[in-house]
C-alpha cells in the first residue's frame, strides 16, 4: 500500500458504499477464539492490516490462522504459547486482547505493554487490577504485562472507575472460565462489546447484561469453537455519514446499523443533513453548508471519540462556531495542527476545541497521526481549495480498507502516491 494519498479538492460525494466488519469487534472475535479448543470461523472480517497483524499473533501462539476473503478460520491447540513479543504487540493495541483468554485458558500470559495509535496514554491499570480480582497475580516487567493464574480463576464483583471497553473485554474473556459468578460493575455498553459478549455465549459461556452497565458471567468449565459473523462498522458508518455532509454530498450506506449510532445521526440533523433509514443501512445528504455542531465525546451510549475527527473537519467548512470537548482519549486533538495548515480556525485548551467554520480551505501538505485523524483530513481536503497531500496514510489502510478508491466512485479525486 502507498503510504501517501493526493486528494484534489471540490467534488461532491455521491452513491453508494458498503459498511465492512468492524475492527474494534474482529480483532476482539479473534482474540476469543482462544478460549476454545477447534476450529472457530468468523464471516464479515474486514479486509484491514490489523487483522493480519492479528492472525500473526495468533499464529505465534500456537494457532494456524487461514483467511479467504472475508472469512477467517483459527484453529486453536490444546496446549498455547503464552508470550506475545513487543515486535507485533506494539504495532496494534487490540493486541492486549489476547491477556483475558491466555489466563483463563493457559493460567498464564506474559504480553508486551502495546502500541498502536498515538492518541495519548490509555493505561492498563483497569485490566490488571481486574484480572487480579479474579485471583490472578498479574504486574508489569520489563515492558510486558505477566499474569499467573496456576490455581485458576474465581469469579468475583469487579467495579470499574471508568467503563473502559479494553478493560470489560479482557475481565469478560477471563470470567467465562473462572469458578463462579462475576460481576463488573460501570462496565463498557458498545456495540463491539456487545458482538464479542454473544460470540462468547454462542460459544457456550454464560452471560447476562450485556448493553447494560452491569455484566454478570457464570463461568463454565468449557467452551466450544463457533462461527459469528462481525457486526457492521460503526465508526465507518459514521464516516461516511459525515463525508456526505461535509462535501454536501448524497450517500447511500449499505450493510449498516443506525441504531448504533443515534447521537451522531442526531447531531448531523442538527447540522442540516437529511438522514434516512433504509432496509439495510441509511442513507445521508446535505444540500447546503453545513450548520457547526457542539460535540463532547463519551463512552457508549455517549459520541464516540473515533468520529471527533470528522467532527471538527464538518466545522472548520460550516457556519458559525462550534466546542468540541474530548472526555476519553487526551491525545486526539493532535490532529488539529495538522487541520490549520488546510487554513482550519480551530482554538485548543486542554480539552476543549473552538472552531470557528471558514468557508473555504486550502490545500497543503499534512500528516496523518492516526486511523481517524487521518481520515478527518483527507475529509477536509475534499473540500479544500487546490491539491492536498496527506502523508503516513498507511493509519488509513490500519482501519479503512480501500477508503481512497471508495472516494474515487464516489466521484473524488484521490490518487495514491
Amino acid at each position: 500500500m502507498s503510504e501517501k494519498f493526493r486528494i484534489i479538492g471540490g467534488t461532491r460525494l455521491i452513491g453508494e458504499v458498503s459498511v465492512p466488519g468492524a475492527k474494534n469487534s474482529v480483532l476482539k472475535l479473534m482474540a476469543a477464539s482462544l478460549l476454545a479448543v477447534g476450529k472457530t470461523t468468523i464471516t464479515n472480517v474486514p479486509d484491514i492490516l490489523d487483522v493480519d497483524i492479528m492472525s500473526d499473533l495468533l499464529s505465534r501462539l500456537g494457532c494456524s490462522v487461514e483467511r479467504i476473503g472475508n472469512v477467517v478460520t483459527i484453529d486453536v491447540p490444546e496446549k498455547l504459547n503464552v508470550r506475545a513479543d513487543y515486535d507485533l504487540v506494539r504495532k496494534m493495541r487490540a493486541s492486549i486482547n489476547v491477556l483475558g483468554p491466555l489466563v483463563a485458558r493457559a493460567k498464564a500470559a506474559e504480553v508486551a505493554l502495546p502500541g498502536g495509535d498515538a492518541i495519548g496514554p490509555r493505561p492498563l491499570n483497569f485490566h490488571i487490577s481486574g484480572l487480579e480480582a479474579l485471583g490472578a497475580d498479574a504486574q508489569i516487567e520489563h515492558g510486558y504485562v505477566i499474569a499467573k493464574a496456576p490455581n485458576g480463576l474465581v469469579g468475583a464483583e469487579i467495579q470499574l472507575d471508568f467503563p473502559s471497553v479494553g478493560a470489560t473485554e479482557n475481565i469478560m474473556t477471563a470470567a467465562v472460565l473462572a469458578k463462579g459468578r462475576t460481576i463488573i460493575e460501570n462496565a463498557a455498553r458498545e456495540p463491539d462489546l456487545v458482538d464479542l459478549g454473544q460470540f462468547l455465549v454462542q460459544m457456550g459461556a454464560k452471560i447476562e447484561g450485556l448493553g447494560t452497565n452491569q455484566i454478570r458471567i457464570d463461568g463454565v468449565t468449557k467452551l466450544q469453537p463457533t462461527t459469528h459473523a462481525t457486526i457492521p462498522d460503526r465508526i465507518i458508518t459514521g464516516t461516511w455519514a459525515f463525508a456526505a455532509a461535509i462535501t454536501r454530498g448524497d450517500i447511500l450506506i449499505k450493510n449498516a446499523n443506525p441504531a448504533h449510532l443515534d447521537l451522531p445521526l442526531e447531531k448531523l440533523t442538527i447540522a442540516g443533513a437529511i438522514v434516512t433509514n433504509s432496509d439495510d443501512g441509511l442513507r445521508v445528504r446535505m444540500e447546503h453548508r453545513p450548520k457547526s455542531i457542539d460535540v463532547s465525546t463519551l463512552p457508549y451510549p455517549g459520541f464516540p471519540t473515533d468520529l471527533q475527527p470528522m467532527v471538527i473537519a464538518l466545522n472548520s467548512i460550516a457556519e458559525g462556531n462550534a466546542l468540541v470537548t474530548e472526555n476519553v482519549f487526551e491525545g486526539r486533538f493532535m490532529f488539529v495542527n495538522e487541520l490549520a495548515r488546510l487554513g482550519a480556525k480551530i482554538q485548543i485548551d486542554g480539552h476543549h476545541a473552538a472552531v470557528t467554520g471558514v468557508k473555504q480551505l486550502s490545500g497543503a501538505p499534512v500528516i496523518a497521526t492516526d486511523i481517524r485523524a487521518g481520515v478527518g483530513l483527507v475529509l477536509a481536503a475534499l473540500v479544500s481549495e487546490g491539491e492536498t497531500i496527506v502523508e503516513d496514510a498507511f493509519h488509513i489502510d490500519r482501519g479503512f480498507p480501500n477508503f481512497a478508491e471508495q472516494l474515487c466512485a464516489l466521484g473524488a479525486n484521490v490518487t495514491r502516491i
